[in-house]
């Protein structure tokens, strides 16, 4: 019985130190686990800021792009198209009733340079006082001709197919031509007019 006893007594105080042990490591253990979590965020941290620093490097890099590209196409259009030998042409339109524009067609003595087809939004976009820029070219000094054909619709909805001429002196220096869609109130009808810019 005593030995019983006793061994009941040495389990006891065996279960006790166990658990007193496991007790004294659990807060070890725990602060074990809060450094690698704080190390762990600190990493969290770093690589954060490292990607922020990637991205503001991205951006950066992208808007040099942009502005190197936006230089490029000036430097370009001034090689392909100089000043004292360009000539640049614009659609505007200033319709309502009369006419429901489709495309334009320009000639420049004689010789077919652009045929362009609009979509509504572009339509819309000029109604609302864009304008469009449609052609440009270079031409030597002298005496020109240019044809603008416009396609549509016109009043009462029926197919419209009207053409503008000039001649026009290209001079030294850019020139701007301007090919004009208007509403003719007291004639009901669309007129197409082609203009210089002073």
């Amino acid at each position: 019985m005593t030995r019983i006893l006793l061994g009941l007594v040495a389990a006891t105080m065996l279960a006790f130190s166990m658990v007193a042990a496991a007790q004294d490591a659990a807060p070890t253990d725990a602060g074990a686990a809060s450094a690698e979590s704080t190390a762990a965020a600190a990493d969290e941290a770093r690589s954060r800021d490292q990607f922020r620093g990637i991205d503001q490097d991205v951006q950066a890099l992208k808007k040099e792009v942009l502005d190197l590209n936006r230089d490029l196409f000036l430097l370009e259009e001034e090689l392909l198209f100089p000043a004292n030998s360009q000539v640049a042409f614009f659609v505007s339109l200033d319709v309502g009733e009369y006419f429901e524009l489709d495309s334009v067609s320009l000639k420049i003595d004689g010789k077919e340079v652009a045929n362009y087809l609009y979509t509504a939004r572009e339509v819309d976009a000029l109604m609302r006082g864009g304008v469009q820029r449609v052609h440009t070219a270079n031409l030597k000094t002298g005496r020109h001709e240019i044809i603008a054909i416009f396609t549509g619709k016109g009043p009462h909805v029926r197919d419209y197919r009207r053409g503008a001429t000039l001649y026009f002196e290209k001079g030294i220096g850019a020139k701007y031509m301007e090919l004009e869609i208007t509403d003719r109130v007291k004639k009901q009808q669309p007129e197409f007019v082609i203009k210089e810019w002073e």
